[in-house]
């Protein structure tokens, strides 16, 4: 499995005056300045409406910015073929959106096979994804979305967003869908799934549990502009302003320490 899986490492993303006004004058996103390191696992936290899902969006160029510059791995995405970009980047949503008709091996090979892949590339790339994400391939590959529970269904939408060796991967709310302990059980699966790859991660959330268990790095966003990014640790020592104390709350230590990461096997 592992000769299938070391190829791609992390990209290097910077957004530099990113801004997205949409028509009739409404700025979703104002003047954002980020980098976001290779290999990176960054979330954007904020609450719904705040601009988080339409900033992540602008990095495969699904929303395209109305101002600034996009940089993956010192590459002007503008300047990219935008097919290409975003099969080129992994991208997770809530909605799963799994292919009904096509088995777990065919919806986890697609991207594959639209870039020419060889089916025996394809099957040993599929096995060994299905085999990272949990799900034994002898017993997952044949079977079809409705045959799959949403947690299992979400793992093969992780599995597919990484079919193709991005460097970068793309989660937007991914887990927001399943309950409390099928969402712990992905969150872990996920973070052991970044160590091992290396992969650049931007994941959105709402959630600040979520935020605090997942990130090397928490990107607060508010009304379209970032409000503080920092470590999880710094983020709660020392907010930098009201609307982030607010956010992760007054008793910091507490939730701190409830959402504490266990070891990984």
């Amino acid at each position: 499995m592992a000769d299938n899986l070391e190829r791609a490492r992390g990209s290097r993303i910077e957004l530099r005056g990113v801004g997205v006004t949409y028509p009739g004058g409404t700025a979703a996103v104002r003047d954002v300045d980020l980098t976001i390191a290779a290999g990176e696992f960054t979330v954007f936290l904020g609450p719904s409406g705040s601009g988080k899902s339409t900033l992540v969006r602008t990095i495969n160029r699904l929303i395209e910015p109305t101002a600034g510059t996009i940089l993956l791995d010192g590459v002007d995405a503008r300047t990219l073929d935008p097919v290409a970009l975003r099969r080129g980047i992994g991208y997770v949503i809530q909605a799963v959106g799994l292919f009904p008709h096509l088995t777990i091996a065919a919806n986890v090979g697609v991207v594959p096979r639209l870039l020419g892949w060889d089916r025996a590339r394809i099957a040993a790339r599929v096995d060994a994804l299905l085999a990272l994400v949990r799900l034994d391939p002898a017993r997952y590959r044949d079977r079809y979305p409705r045959e799959l529970s949403g947690g299992e269904q979400q793992r093969v939408g992780v599995a597919r967003a990484l079919a193709a060796e991005p460097r970068a991967l793309l989660m937007d709310e991914p887990f927001g869908a399943v309950d409390a302990i099928v969402r712990a059980s992905l969150q872990d699966e996920i973070r052991r799934i970044h160590r091992e790859l290396g992969t650049t991660i931007v994941f959105v959330t709402h959630d600040v549990d979520e935020a605090l268990r997942l990130a090397d790095r928490i990107v607060v966003i508010a009304e379209g502009t970032i409000a503080q990014a920092d470590s999880p640790d710094r983020l709660l020592a020392a907010p930098a302003s009201g609307v982030v104390r607010s956010l992760v709350g007054i008793d910091a230590a507490s939730r701190r320490f409830a959402t504490e990461r266990p070891l990984l096997p």
